[in-house]
Formats: structure tokens, sequence, C-alpha cells
């Protein structure tokens, strides 16, 4: 027997599709660990900022203290690396230990190339260790590209204000022929061991980088808020 067919049924039996409400585009960047995609932006908020504050008192420190005297001592970064892994772990658990082991991982891996040929002081590799067991990997890199980019802005004023112009130039070459030919022996003279060249106070690019992230982290909050 035919079935006759009716419009009605036919719209009955389609499928039906639920709108999706539309999530925080920057996701898991805005989020920390243990927390739903719906309430990413509200829930633990208070945690959020227990650790926003200790990155960037951390930071901030450690920027005054290299301002002053040129170096980041383990007194500071030693203990704020702990004590940022234990507030990962005692704010999220499992998840937040994870994310912090990782930030750890990420920034002294990246930078430790730097450390071990002279270019970078080990105070400010173990800053940015402690900053990336705060931030998690995802927000130290985001710091990290804007701590090297205020430290070449610094340089460059530097250089232009001490008439190094065409010194620095020298031995940017002296570097990369020396690399370049696998002869690093030549370039000795251009590390951190030369009193004589040029230092730049790292941990204030770090400090001065951290407090703009958050800064434009918040602006990013509170604009997808208003939405």
């Amino acid at each position: 027997m035919l079935r006759q067919w009716s419009g009605t049924e036919s719209r009955r039996e389609q499928p039906r599709f639920r709108r999706r409400s539309c999530i925080n585009p920057c996701g898991d960047f805005l989020r920390k660990p243990g927390e739903s995609a719906e309430k990413g932006m509200d829930s633990g908020m208070w945690k959020e900022i227990v650790v926003s504050a200790g990155a960037v008192g951390v930071a901030g420190w450690a920027g005054w203290l290299d301002w002053q005297s040129r170096k980041i001592p383990n007194r500071l970064t030693i203990p704020a690396l702990l004590v940022g892994l234990t507030a990962g772990a005692v704010l999220w658990g499992w998840p937040g230990a994870k994310t912090a082991l990782e930030g750890v991982g990420i920034s002294l891996g990246v930078l430790l190339p730097f450390v071990v040929l002279r270019a970078l002081g080990a105070g400010d590799w173990k800053l940015m260790g402690a900053l990336g067991a705060f931030l998690g990997p995802q927000r130290v890199i985001v710091v990290l590209l804007g701590t090297v980019l205020i430290a070449g802005v610094m340089a460059v004023v530097e250089i232009i204000r001490r008439g190094k112009v065409l010194e620095t130039l020298s031995n940017l070459w002296v570097l990369f022929v020396a690399y370049s030919t696998f002869h690093v022996g030549s370039a000795r003279d251009i590390t951190l061991d030369n009193p004589g060249l040029l230092r730049i106070p790292f941990g204030v690019a770090a400090a001065l980088s951290t407090g703009i992230f958050f800064v434009g982290l918040s602006a990013m909050r509170f604009v997808l808020k208003s939405r």
C-alpha cells in the first residue's frame, strides 16, 4: 500500500539541529586548567587573581633587583618557581600542576641555548622558569616574546645613546661568522663574561612584558564579557 506524502509529516521527520551558543573565541588562552568552556570567564576568578598577582609580583621584584644590581638572585627565582608549581597544584589539582610544569619546561628549554652560549644570564633564565610556573605554556610564550621585543628596544636605545652603533655591528658580524663557520671560540670575547660589553636588564624587560600582558588580558576579558 502506497503511503501518501504530506508536507507536515516530512517536516516532522526531518532532524532538528540545535543552535549552539557562541563560546569565547579565545577559549583555552583565557581559561585555566579545570574550568569549563562556558564558565572559563567567571569560574574561579579569585584563583586567577592569586596566580596573576604572583606572576606580577615576582616579575616586578626581579625587575627592580635587576635594575639596581644587574643580578637576579636565586633566593628569589627558585622559591618563586616552587611557589608557582605548588599554587597550580593546590588551586587546580593535577591539570594545574601539569600546566605549571609545561610552562617551566618551555621557558627553560627555549632559553637554555642562550645560557650555554653565555648570551643570557642564569638569573634571567631561572626568572623565566619561575614565570612559566605561574603563567603556563601559552601565556609564558607571549610574555617571553614580549620580553625579547622590549629588551631589543632597550638595547637599541642604549646603543644609540652611548654611540656604540659601529661597535655593535662589528660584534654582530663576528658572531655571525663564528657560528656560521662553527668557530665559536673566536667569539668568546662577545659574551656576558666581558665586562666591557653593554648589558641590558632582562629582568626589567620581563617585568614590563608581564605587566603589559595582564593589562591586555584584562581588557580582552572586559570586551568579551560586554558582548
